[in-house]
């Protein structure tokens, strides 16, 4: 059975003390994750050791870096290293984001590069893909994915892919009064698990966790999970409220 997750993105929002904050509500309500299940959080470099201290001795919660650079060490200013993340034990780190694709030109070859640093470090990717309103548009949405997976990680083997993370975001339905249903959702996320079948076979693609990124909420989170192929979401704005994450939780199938 593969895993189910609920995975927090705070991007760049909140002090130390509002997540410090955030986390002690959030732990205070009754979570009850199965074995199967997993609620991660996605947290400013800054805060990762203070609120992986808060979630000690939780069971099946983890942290995340929101990202790591595409080098092993060297000069590079202000860049945070796979090695420096493992260091601190982080958990899982969110790559090739939409935000970081868009805002800092991340390529498909960098991506790769990240992914295998993280691989070298023993820190488990979770692996942002998705397209943009002109490519939905357009139709090409598949092939447009399809090659963001190939290009970033069709080198890796298949122990390496068994249980990866995926995280597909629909850029056209956020922020642009457009709306993803939870069939959309099903569609791609189908396709997807069919591209790494097609290479790696049933047995690897049914054992990745894709998880479904576009606006979710505790009103319709349970229905966007209770597709066969989505396996939880990637949250924003959402996973800053204690209340709405844990209901997200909720939606989790066992």
């Amino acid at each position: 059975m593969r895993k189910q997750i609920a995975a927090a993105n705070w991007k760049m929002n909140l002090t130390i003390e509002q997540g410090e904050t955030l986390i002690s509500e959030l732990t205070a309500l009754p979570i009850d994750l199965k074995a199967n299940q997993e609620a991660v959080f996605g947290i400013p470099f800054p805060y990762l050791t203070t609120i992986k201290h808060k979630l000690a001795g939780k069971k099946h919660m983890f942290v995340a870096a929101q990202n790591c650079y595409n080098k092993k060490a060297g000069a590079f200013t202000g860049e945070v290293s796979a090695e420096m993340l493992k260091s601190i034990g982080t958990d899982y780190v969110i790559l090739g984001h939409s935000e970081r694709r868009e805002y800092f030109n991340e390529s498909n070859k960098m991506l790769a590069e990240k992914v295998d640093l993280c691989f070298d470090y023993k820190l488990k990717p979770i692996f942002c893909c998705g397209e943009a309103l002109s490519v939905r548009e357009a139709g090409t949405q598949n092939s447009f994915v399809e090659t963001q997976l190939k290009e970033s990680l069709f080198h890796l083997s298949a122990e390496q892919l068994t249980g990866f993370v995926i995280a597909y975001e629909p850029i056209w339905a956020i922020g642009t009064g457009k709306t993803a249903t939870s069939e959309q959702a099903q569609e791609i996320h189908k396709y997807i698990r069919g591209v790494f079948a097609a290479k790696y076979g049933e047995t690897v693609a049914n054992s990745i966790s894709i998880l479904y990124g576009g606006s979710v909420k505790g009103a319709n989170a349970k229905d966007i999970f209770g597709q066969p192929d989505v396996d939880g979401g990637l949250v924003g704005g959402a996973s800053l409220i204690a209340q709405e994450f844990f209901a997200i939780i909720n939606g989790l199938k066992s």
